[in-house]
C-alpha cells in the first residue's frame, strides 16, 4: 500500500500545486499569461500487465489517470499534463537486473524480447520529457507516452520470418 500512496498521492499534490502556481501570471518575469506543461513519470506497468508489482503497476495506473483527469479539470488555462511511461531502462532502480546481467557478461541480452532488442538509457527519457516540456508539444495534452523501445506495443513475442 505504501507504493501506491507515495507514487498516487506525489503525483497528485504536484499536479494540484504546480498548476495553481502556472495559473499565476507575472508580467515583471515576462510572463503574461498563465499556463505551463506538468510531466509526471509513470511507467510501461502502468499501461501494460506483467511488467511490474501488484502495486507498482496500479499505482503507475493511477499516475496516467491522474493526468487525463486533470486536463479537463485545468481546460483553458494553457496548463497540460502528460505522463512519460519508462519501459525497461538501466538507471538505479533496476540495477537488482542490470548489476548480476554485467558481472556474467550477459548484459546485452536484457531488453532482448523488445523489439528494438536492447533496453533504454535514461537520456531516452529525458529527451522525451523535454520535448514535452517545450513549446514544440503544445497541442500534446493528457497523453501517456510509452518510451519502452516498442514494448507495449504488444505482448513479447519471438521474432519470426515473413512469409
Amino acid at each position: 500500500m505504501e507504493t501506491i500512496r507515495v507514487n498516487s498521492l506525489s503525483c497528485f499534490l504536484a499536479v494540484k500545486y504546480a498548476s495553481a502556481a502556472m495559473k499565476e501570471s507575472n508580467p515583471s518575469r515576462g510572463k503574461d499569461h498563465g499556463g505551463g506543461s506538468i510531466i509526471l513519470t509513470a511507467s510501461v506497468a502502468g499501461l501494460r500487465s506483467g511488467a511490474g508489482s501488484i502495486d507498482y503497476s496500479a499505482s503507475k495506473a493511477v499516475v496516467n489517470s491522474i493526468a487525463q483527469t486533470a486536463v479537463y479539470q485545468l481546460q483553458k488555462t494553457d496548463i497540460r499534463v502528460n505522463t512519460v511511461c519508462p519501459g525497461l531502462i538501466d538507471t538505479g532502480m533496476t540495477a537488482s537486473l542490470f548489476e548480476p546481467a554485467r558481472a556474467k557478461g550477459v548484459e546485452g541480452k536484457i531488453g532482448q524480447l523488445n523489439p528494438l532488442g536492447r533496453y533504454g538509457l535514461p537520456q531516452e527519457i529525458a529527451n522525451v520529457a523535454l520535448f514535452l516540456a517545450s513549446d514544440e508539444s503544445s497541442y500534446v495534452n493528457g497523453q501517456a507516452w510509452a518510451v519502452d523501445g516498442g514494448l507495449s506495443s504488444s505482448h513479447p513475442v519471438i521474432p519470426g520470418k515473413w512469409h
